[in-house]
């Protein structure tokens, strides 16, 4: 009753300020012109010293770029080469000789199984004509995801081995995930140029941070008995380093790299802004002619090679055991096969690109269905448009809109003092003060509004599908391709339908960002729930709960830390989406960003980028204490009930 009345008081108090208060105090609500922080224009003269003036000595900043552009490039070409556009006058690889070895792969790293699965991704690619572009795509993630690899391994190496740089990254880390991709592409491309290696370079940004904190937490788990026997041996540092930690640690490596992967097929579309091409640009296309049909076609071409690198490179991580025999012969057949494919490319034209007759479509038939729904449901989806615009979202966006900056960053550092103490209380006050210093608070309470309204809708779809689908593993076993596929589906790929049935605005882009977002509200949920001890729930029903006391007073408080984790992940998804609805007519900090991006504006859109990073590390982290704290609970429950 005390902790419920403290918190009664503290809102009755933040409420009786926002309401009362704008007479006395207005600089509490609307920060001063005079005192904003010229933060986009420092950040544009930097990049332009950057660019100009900047010098090493032997090599100015611009010489640099330039030259990790020819290095990018040379590898990109090559790779290009073989898949697309051929050497010399030499065609490229035919699509049958890609399939076959993508098949051998496949049977390489994971048998029978996973090769047929493989092959069948690509062939669905060949099928759908998508191939062509495809190439382009498979050149860039190639090109990318060694050097994304590479790079946060070494800073993962570098923070395991001198804790000073793991904590002096982490923060650079929490930021490089949290602004959207939209407010670094702008000073890639100044910097970089237009064309494919800029796009390469700003997928490896996006993609290396998990494989960074992956790698250090990979090398801290490794058990202090190896690291005893490497220094019993006499190990020196560069042997203790790649012959065992590096080792013991591969399993944990190998999730880095996939994530690595799917970061970069993530980014093809966004990457494709900036001269990328392939699916990333055919997806774009479609949605500029709101092309529904041809869209999903190339999304689900990035699904299915998504689907086939991700399999392969889980399998890789298995550590299967294969013979110098056996893996000579698997080098031997893909030789073959790449010659054998040339000759039968000769006589054969089909053997080199896939037939057209061959080639399958259903564009027509998704945008026919998009189409019919607007003729038969106009006036019924613009009834539930109009009720939610004006009884939900217009009012609850003028709401936050007229908060006070001031009480907002008292009472989430409240918040935050009483879930994890003062630090905590601090930072999220700071990046409050910060938003509001840069004269973007409007746009930023336009971000959490619509931000707020999707996370909503998705937990309350989202947790009644986890629960139903956490009770019966055959429904979870269907809801877990559902919601994989819309994980790896292309974030532009939601823009379309909403934007054929409900034409641009706020409900346009509120209706894609629960549709990219609900995944992961379904999926912790379930996790949550399927981890629940069968112990207490046998308890539960020995002592006479009905199955609706189970559910409610034992599984759901017991996933209660998982469900939260799950929020978290849906406002992540949420905010990363809306950066990319700004191109529907949200007014919000993407529409910043995504201005910044067609007026090359590097300091907006990195001010804009720092704005929703801000908010989402507010987020995530006052969520992240208030899981722990519940888990603290739940913890000092079990002891209680266990003693």
């Amino acid at each position: 009753m005390r902790v419920a009345a403290i918190w009664v008081g503290v809102l009755g108090l933040f409420w009786a300020f926002a309401a009362l208060a704008r007479p006395l105090l207005p600089w509490a609500f609307d920060w001063p012109k005079a005192m904003v922080m010229p933060a986009a224009k420092w950040i544009s003269r930097f990049t332009k010293w950057l660019l100009n003036d900047a010098s090493f000595g032997l090599f100015t900043f611009q010489e640099l770029t330039r030259w990790i552009s020819a290095m990018v490039e040379a590898p990109y070409r090559i790779v290009t080469g073989a898949l697309s556009e051929g050497w010399g006058g030499l065609p490229p690889l035919s699509w049958l000789a890609v399939v076959v070895l993508v098949v051998l792969v496949g049977h390489r790293a994971g048998g029978l199984r996973l090769a047929l699965l493989s092959g069948a991704c690509f062939l669905f690619v060949a099928i759908f004509g998508q191939w062509t572009s495809a190439m382009i795509t498979l050149a860039s993630i190639l090109i990318a995801v060694p050097i994304g690899v590479a790079g946060g391994m070494a800073l993962g190496l570098a923070a395991y081995r001198w804790p000073g740089f793991a904590k002096a990254i982490t923060p650079v880390l929490d930021l490089m995930q949290t602004i959207p991709v939209f407010a670094y592409l702008v000073p890639i491309l100044i910097l970089f140029g237009f064309g494919p290696v800029a796009a390469v370079i700003a997928t490896v940004i996006y993609a290396m941070p998990p494989m960074t904190r992956i790698t250090l937490l990979s090398l801290q788990r490794v058990p202090d008995e190896l690291r005893d026997l490497g220094n019993m041996v006499g190990c020196t540092n560069h042997q203790m380093t790649w012959r065992v930690m590096v080792p013991s640690a591969k399993a944990g490596l190998m999730v880095g790299v996939n994530q690595v992967i799917m970061l970069s097929l993530n980014m093809v579309i966004i990457a494709s802004m900036i001269g990328a091409g392939g699916l990333g640009f055919d997806v774009l296309a479609a949605l500029r002619r709101l092309d529904f049909g041809a869209g999903l076609e190339a999304g689900f071409a990035i699904v299915a090679l998504a689907i086939a690198l991700d399999r392969i490179s889980q399998a890789l991580a298995q550590e299967r055991v294969i013979t110098a025999t056996a893996r000579n012969a698997y080098l031997w057949a893909a030789f073959a096969t790449i010659g054998l494919a040339a000759v039968l490319a000769l006589v054969l034209p089909g053997v080199q690109r896939y037939p057209e007759g061959w080639q399958l479509s259903t564009g027509t038939f998704w945008g026919g269905v998009v189409e019919w729904i607007n003729v038969n449901y106009f006036d019924m989806l613009e009834a539930v448009k109009n009720t939610l615009l004006l009884n939900v979202l217009i009012p609850f966006k003028r709401l936050l809109i007229g908060l006070p900056w001031a009480g907002v960053a008292l009472l989430l550092g409240f918040v935050g003092w009483r879930l994890q103490g003062w630090r905590l209380a601090g930072l999220v006050a700071v990046l409050v003060v910060l938003i509001a210093a840069t004269g973007l608070w409007d746009k930023a309470m336009t971000t959490v509004y619509l931000c707020g309204i999707s996370v909503a809708i998705a937990m309350l779809i989202g947790l009644p599908i986890g629960v139903a689908a956490a009770e019966r593993d055959s429904l979870w076993h269907w809801v877990r391709l559902a919601i994989d596929t819309l994980q790896t589906l292309p974030s532009f790929v939601y823009l379309m339908p909403a934007v054929m049935l409900f034409r641009v605005g706020d409900f346009t882009a509120m209706i894609a960002v629960v549709a990219y977002a609900i995944a992961p509200a379904i999926r912790y949920t379930a996790l949550g729930l399927q981890g629940v001890d069968p112990r207490l729930i046998e308890a539960g029903r020995a002592m006479g709960c009905t199955p609706w006391q189970i559910l409610t007073r034992i599984k759901l408080r017991l996933a209660l830390p998982e469900i939260m984790l799950g929020v978290n992940q849906t406002i992540m998804f949420a905010l990363s989406m809306l950066v990319i609805t700004a191109l529907v007519g949200t007014r919000d900090l993407g529409q910043e960003v995504y201005i910044a991006l067609t007026k090359a504006d590097s300091g907006r859109g990195l001010v804009a980028g720092l704005a929703v990073a801000f908010i989402a590390i507010i987020a995530d982290r006052l969520i992240g204490a208030a899981a722990a704290r519940a888990r603290a609970r739940l913890g000092m429950a079990g002891v209680g009930n266990d003693t």
